[in-house]
Order: structure tokens, then sequence, then C-alpha cells
């Protein structure tokens, strides 16, 4: 192999690498922060400038623009590969290298976020933070990882038997992760979670409310966060053009918003 063509396989190699790092974050930021609900970057941190929900919400989006810089990144090495060798990439190389970034993001996050500082853990309203820990990055960290690595010189692009199945298996999850927050489990206390942006005016956000038979039952702080019962699917899309940065879906508040049913924060309106 010539110096060149080595050159340009690294390429290749590396954007497989930053594409499935980056699939990685994004998978965790859009499935647990936003889909389910279960922990936010920082949910450890209840505390001080970083505790509210604003900037929890504010830290979730710097986050997911560091996944669009690594993900640019990625593309920028497929643009480079293309450009200098005339052909189009080849995807038996960058597949697995794709799960190989898949899984280290996992065990990164796994490592650093759960264990070394505990900013978050996978399910932060568990009785056992731990297990959930452990399955998360066996099954999306080291299972992916594992298979990357072993399938980096296979050559034929074509996926084994255990590394489809892995695949099938990650998709129903995500399909069911979709369909539990499309259609929650509610019960007779129908509440939704509201935090409003630092723009938006509490008069726009009652106007929003006028459309429906929604009624506020707790409110935050000086109007930041409010609990409401009766939203309809309607009336919380018509709260984040009122300025809303966060309407919960949840029967209740759940992970890492569950501070609010029982902090002193709160108070009756």
């Amino acid at each position: 192999m010539s110096h060149a063509t080595a050159a340009e396989n690294k390429k290749l190699r590396w954007a497989g690498v930053w594409l499935g790092f980056a699939m990685g974050g994004f998978f965790d930021g859009i499935l647990l922060h936003q889909i389910l609900q279960w922990h936010h970057l920082l949910s450890a941190i209840q505390t001080g400038a970083l505790g509210s929900l604003r900037a929890q919400v504010t830290i979730d989006g710097w986050f997911h623009a560091l996944m669009y810089v690594i993900a640019a990144i990625g593309l920028w090495n497929l643009y480079r590969y293309r450009s200098t060798s005339g052909k189009c990439p080849d995807f038996s190389v960058i597949w697995p290298r794709f799960w190989m970034g898949f899984g280290v993001w996992h065990i990164i996050d796994a490592v650093f976020s759960h264990w070394i500082t505990g900013i978050h853990r996978i399910k932060m309203d568990s009785s056992m933070p731990l297990a959930w820990d452990v399955a998360w990055v066996v099954i999306f960290g080291i299972l992916p990882l594992i298979w990357g690595w072993r399938r980096r010189d296979g050559g034929s692009g074509t996926p084994s038997r255990t590394g489809t199945k892995a695949v099938r298996v990650m998709s129903l999850f995500i399909l069911f992760a979709g369909a539990v927050n499309i259609f929650p489990l509610r019960g007779n206390d129908d509440t939704t979670v509201v935090a409003l942006g630092s723009h938006a005016s509490v008069p726009e956000f009652f106007a929003a409310l006028d459309t429906s038979d929604a009624k506020v039952i707790w409110t935050a702080g000086q109007g930041e966060v409010w609990v409401v019962q009766g939203l309809s699917l309607r009336a919380r899309l018509a709260l984040y053009q009122a300025g809303a940065v966060y309407v919960s879906g949840t029967a209740a508040p759940a992970g890492c918003a569950a501070w609010l049913q029982s902090g002193p924060r709160l108070s009756r309106v």
C-alpha cells in the first residue's frame, strides 16, 4: 500500500470514528434528555446558577452543539477523502469505525459523567442507578465497540449475524421509547412542567393557556417554571410559540424534573 493510499484510508477511518462518536452523543441527548427525560447533562447539580431547569436545558443545547461540531469533523474527513482519492467512501471501512466511535462515546460518558464527576446518572430517579449505568454502558458502549473492533479489518463490510441483531435491538429500543413518549401512561393528575425562556413573557404564557382548559397549579421562582393541568398536545405546542424552552410530555414531572414535586422553591398559585 502506498503512502498516499494509507493517508486516504486514515481519513476514512477517522471519519467513521468521529461520526459514530457524534451519533452516540445525539442518541444519548435526544433519547434520554428529551424523549424519556431521564436526565440532563448536569442533573445532579440542583443548586446555584446551574441548578435551574433553564440552565439545564441550555447546557444540553451546548452539548448538542458540540456533537454537531464533532459530526462536522467526520463529514470533513469524508469530503477530504473524496476530493483526494476521487473514489466513493468504502463503507466496509467506515461502518466498523462508526460503531467503535459510538461505543467509545458511551464508555467515556459512563466513566466520566456517571462515576468520576457524578454530574448525572442514566436514570436519575432510580433506586438502583448503578444497575442502569452498567446495563447502558454494556449494551450501547462495550458491545458496539467490540463488534466494530472485530470487524475493523473485515473487508467485505457485510455485518455479522451478531452485529445485525444488535442493530435491530437498538432500533426496536428507540421505537419503543418513542411510542412511550407519544402515548404516555397518564393518571388523574395529568400535569405538565413548563420552563419559560429568558425572553418569554408571562402574559404571552397566559394568552397561550387561554386557548385551552388548562389550569396552573404551581409556579417556581419569578415565573420561570410552571406546573399546569389539563394541557392538550396542541396547547403544549402553542407554549413553545409563547417562549417555552421545556414542556414535559410525561404523566408527572419525571427524572431530572422530579425535584419540582417536593422542592421548597414552589409556591401555590
